[in-house]
């Protein structure tokens, strides 16, 4: 097997293969620990399958559970939803650290892991696939996972791409150090000019945070003009005050897209022999951008349905996403679309903080402790799904 992709959805399905007893060559273009522009925010349905993996916490130096979350509304009013105390819902992690971590996780199951090596081709072969990777040759494998991102080689190589697609948002990042005491906790600010989008802060360990924003492709604001954004977003009292006034830059901002159609955009390709897991499958969710859970369950789900064997690997793994994610992700396009105003985004603070018990179960809805849409799809029920402990619980 070859798995295309070392980030969170590469490194799932490369562990899931191997302790599946398959030989599996894990490619990517970069070489690890490499930065990843990213909100470096873990849901509770992350953390789980980080921890189903194998991950331990303390293997990623600045790993920062999170307590609770502050949300602010576009006229200022302010709304603290506590996470249960019983486990780990929420917790902050730089990419760079995690992703080399996860990756060596799959080393320790067997995997070999070929970082610093691109994907320059690939074509449909009897019983398989064909890879060209740098450095490597060609390689011959019954299945590969395309792991490989929003831009994905492997998928543009099998002609599976589709022209002109940019992603349904793009985000803005940049870290800061010597940031205020309020930036220890989560925060979440819906701006007017933003909506449906929004701008974020997560704490780091040592006075550090990972301060952000993200904007629908399609809202009216052209992506060249996010970078003359920022200084003005800085400067808006409800950040600058959580930041505080000795907040420092660190390094240069950087952008990046996301892509959340899973249920738009093809799967498979190659004859059903390359399956696409995480960004490459357009897996992100559409309303809040978080796609590690989704990057995570999307490579499992393809090397379970691999292991399985069978004619219909592709199908199997086609079932099982769409199973997994599909009403999940409608429902947020439909929640998305209602957060693209003001008095949506009121609305739905003045619900969900009405009272102690609104706060606390809002908070876990909206950090994925249970499936997006599990309350109208009750094939996916299980026994303690709504009051379950979170992960890593001492």
């Amino acid at each position: 097997m070859v798995v295309v992709g070392g980030g969170p959805a590469g490194a799932a399905a490369a562990i899931t293969l191997a302790r599946g007893g398959r030989s599996v060559l894990l490619v990517d273009k970069a070489r690890f620990p490499r930065d990843k522009c990213c909100g470096d925010g873990l849901t509770a349905d992350a953390l789980r399958q980080l921890e189903a993996l194998g991950l331990r916490p303390d293997a990623v130096p600045d790993w920062q559970p999170v307590a609770e979350v502050h949300v602010c509304s576009p006229v200022g009013r302010t709304v603290t939803f506590p996470l249960p105390a019983d486990g780990q819902y929420a917790v902050v992690a730089p990419r760079a650290q995690l992703d080399a971590a996860l990756l060596d996780v799959a080393r320790a199951a067997g995997v070999k892991v070929a970082d610093g090596h691109s994907l320059t081709g690939a074509r449909a072969v009897a019983g398989g696939l064909e890879l060209d990777v740098d450095g490597l040759g060609t390689l011959i494998t019954d299945y590969a996972i395309g792991a490989d991102g929003a831009w994905s080689p492997l998928r543009h190589a099998l002609g599976a791409n589709q022209p002109g697609y940019l992603g349904d948002w793009h985000a803005f990042r940049q870290y800061f150090s010597e940031v205020g005491p309020e930036a220890a906790g989560l925060w979440i600010w819906f701006e007017p000019d933003l909506l449906p989008g929004y701008a974020w802060s997560f704490p780091l360990p040592g006075g550090r945070a990972n301060v952000g924003f993200g904007i629908l492709r399609d809202a009216g604001i052209p992506v060249r003009d996010m970078k003359d954004m920022w200084p003005d977003l800085l400067a808006r009292p409800a950040i600058r005050d959580v930041l505080g006034p000795s907040a420092v830059p660190e390094g240069t901002h950087k952008a990046w897209p996301i892509p959340a159609r899973v249920d738009q955009m093809p799967l498979t390709a190659g004859g059903g022999r390359a399956l696409f897991v995480g960004d490459a499958a357009c897996a992100t969710d559409p309303m809040t951008g978080e796609g590690i859970a989704q990057a995570l369950l999307t490579g499992r789900q393809a090397a379970v349905a691999v292991l399985a064997g069978g004619a219909g690997v592709a199908a199997a793994y086609e079932r099982a996403v769409e199973h997994e994610l599909f009403a999940d992700h409608r429902l947020s396009r439909l929640l998305s679309r209602a957060l693209s105003h003001r008095k949506g985004v009121r609305i739905a603070l003045r619900v969900a903080g009405a009272n102690d018990w609104t706060r606390r179960n809002f908070g876990r809805w909206l950090f994925e402790d249970y499936p997006r849409a599990a309350v109208i799809t009750p094939g996916r029920w299980h026994r303690g799904m709504f009051r379950g402990s979170g992960a890593y619980r001492q």
